[in-house]
């Protein structure tokens, strides 16, 4: 079954929400705050930022609430705030189950130790 648009986020749409779950931000300050919390392991350039925020704004989940010159200002919706929420909620899900399996690996090995 094909899924919806934007029912799993990828990294970087995760982070552009998350940057702008804190506070509203410009496009230099979200790629700048993205870099910063992950020491640059992720790092959104500027076709890849503007491309996504467009998705956004015609989503709905973020709106632009101020424009200067070149400098846009986004701020994320209630909508955009619940999606984010459930990716969290996903990707929860996602290290638990890793968890799981390697707690269920665990006691597998430990089991067969247990005949030596």
């Amino acid at each position: 079954m094909p899924r919806k648009s934007m029912q799993i986020l990828t990294d970087s749409m995760f982070y552009i929400l998350m940057a702008l779950s804190v506070k509203e931000l410009c496009g230099q300050d979200i790629t700048d705050v993205i870099a910063s919390l992950t020491d640059r392991r992720i790092e959104i350039g500027p076709a890849t930022l503007y491309t996504l925020l467009s998705k956004f704004l015609k989503e709905g989940m973020i709106e632009e609430v101020s424009v200067q010159g070149r400098k846009r200002t986004y701020r994320i919706t209630e909508y955009g705030l619940e999606v984010y929420q459930a990716e969290k909620e996903r990707l929860a899900m996602c290290l638990k189950d890793a968890e799981r399996i390697a707690d269920y690996e665990r006691k597998k090995e430990a089991d067969s130790l247990s005949f030596i």
